[in-house]
C-alpha cells in the first residue's frame, strides 16, 4: 500500500477541509474511503478523524490487522453496540458537529446515528474523500501500473487459449486464473467475454456460448493489486471476420486513439467524449455507441472523473481514466477497445501496453 507519508498528507488535507466547513470530525465508513485514508484493507471499519486525532474502530476480527496496517491510527475494538462506542469517542473528543458520508450510508444508518449520538449536528461530507481521490499521487500510479501490467500479461496469455470449441466461461476462467496466479487478489469486476452475436452486448458477462470460426471475441477485464484496479478491453477475431466487422474495428480504433490523444489537462470529460463520439457518428454508427467514453479508475473500478456526455469535471494531471469507445450492431456483433491513461498536460501517459491493431487468431 502507500507510505505513511501519503496517509499523513491525506489526513492533513481532510482536516483542512473540515476546518473550512466548520466540522469537528469526519466519520468514514465506505471501504474504499477508509482504505484511502488509513491503508486498512479489512472489510469493516469506522474511521473517526478529528482535528487532532485519528481513530479506527473495528471488531475483534480485525484489530491485529488494523494495528499493523493503519499505523497512524489509534485502533479501538468495540464490543456490543457500535454506536455506543462511537458516542463515547465523540464525547471524549468534544465532537459536536460530525461529518458523515451522505452518498454512502443508508437512511437507516443515518437514522441510527441521529438517534444514538450525543452531538449537535450531522453534516453531509458531500463526497469530500472521493474528491481527494481524484488526483492519484506517484505511489498510487505505481500501484495502478502493477494492476495494469498483470492484466496485459493475462491478455497475452489468453490469446493462446482462444479457439473454436472453448466457451466464453472457460476463457474468463483462464483470464482470472492467470490474474490470481500472477499477483492479483482477483478480477476488479465480473470478467466480460462476449463472442459472436453476443459481442454486441456491451456488458455481456461470460456465458456458456461456444466460440465459433469467424467470431469476434470481446474481453473486458481487470486486476486488483494492492487494492488498486485496472481495466482493459480488446476485441479479437477467431478466423476471418465479416467485412462490416472489419470496418467497425477500424472506426473504433480511430476513435479510441483520438480519444486517448485528446485527453489533455483542462478539457472536461464531455469535451473528450465528443472527440471520439464524433468520429463514430460521422461514420454512421452514432446510435451504436450508447455508453460513455470512459471513467476514472483507482481503488474503485468506476469512479470520477467521467468521460461522458454529462462529464463536467475538468481533467487535471494525475487523474487516471479509461478510454473505451465501442460500436455494437445487434445480430452482427461489436467491437470495443479500452486503455487506461494518466492525464499528463497535453501528452497522456498510456498505461495499457497490449496491442490494438486487429488480431485474427
Amino acid at each position: 500500500m502507500v507510505s505513511k507519508k501519503q496517509i499523513e498528507r491525506r489526513i492533513r488535507e481532510l482536516r483542512s477541509i473540515l476546518s473550512q466547513k466548520g466540522i469537528d470530525a469526519a466519520l468514514i465508513t465506505k471501504r474504499e474511503n477508509y482504505i484511502y485514508m488509513s491503508n486498512f484493507t479489512g472489510t469493516f471499519a469506522n474511521l473517526l478523524i478529528t482535528h487532532d486525532k485519528a481513530i479506527l474502530v473495528t471488531d475483534f476480527r480485525y484489530t491485529e490487522q488494523a494495528k499493523e496496517q493503519a499505523q497512524l491510527y489509534e485502533v479501538v475494538q468495540y464490543q456490543g453496540n457500535l454506536n455506543v462506542t462511537l458516542n463515547d469517542l465523540l464525547t471524549a473528543n468534544n465532537v459536536k458537529i460530525l461529518g458523515f458520508e451522505d452518498g454512502y450510508i443508508t437512511y437507516k444508518a443515518y437514522d441510527d446515528l441521529s438517534k444514538n449520538l450525543s452531538i449537535d449536528k450531522l453534516v453531509p461530507l458531500e463526497r469530500t474523500i472521493e474528491l481527494l481521490r481524484l488526483i492519484k499521487d506517484s505511489e498510487e500510479i505505481e500501484l495502478i501500473k502493477e494492476a495494469v501490467r498483470v492484466a496485459d500479461e493475462a491478455f497475452s496469455h489468453v490469446l493462446k487459449f482462444i479457439r473454436p470449441g472453448v466457451t466464453e466461461t472457460e476463457i474468463a476462467a483462464e483470464i482470472e486464473y492467470y490474474l490470481k496466479k500472477h499477483g492479483a487478489r482477483g478480477p476488479s469486476f465480473d470478467t466480460i467475454v462476449a463472442s459472436g452475436w453476443r459481442s454486441s452486448l456491451p456488458h455481456g458477462v461470460a456465458s456458456n456460448r461456444v466460440i465459433e470460426h469467424g467470431d469476434a471475441v470481446t474481453m473486458d477485464f481487470g486486476a486488483i493489486c494492492n487494492e488498486y484496479c485496472s481495466d482493459m478491453t480488446r476485441t479479437v477475431f477467431v478466423g476471418q471476420p465479416k467485412e462490416e466487422l472489419k470496418k467497425i474495428y477500424g472506426i473504433v480504433l480511430e476513435a479510441q486513439k483520438a480519444g486517448v490523444n485528446g485527453a489533455v489537462s483542462g478539457l472536461t470529460g464531455r469535451e473528450i467524449d465528443k472527440i471520439a463520439r464524433d468520429i463514430i457518428s460521422d461514420a454512421g454508427y452514432g446510435e451504436n455507441f450508447g455508453h460513455s467514453l470512459g471513467h476514472g479508475v483507482g481503488i474503485e473500478i468506476h469512479e470520477d472523473p467521467r468521460l461522458s456526455q454529462q462529464g463536467t469535471i475538468k481533467m487535471r494531471n494525475g487523474m487516471v481514466v479509461t478510454v473505451e469507445p465501442g460500436i455494437y450492431v445487434s445480430g452482427l456483433g461489436g467491437v470495443r477497445i479500452e486503455d487506461m491513461i494518466v492525464i499528463n498536460d497535453d501528452k497522456p501517459m498510456v498505461l495499457t501496453s497490449s496491442p490494438k491493431d486487429m488480431i485474427i487468431l
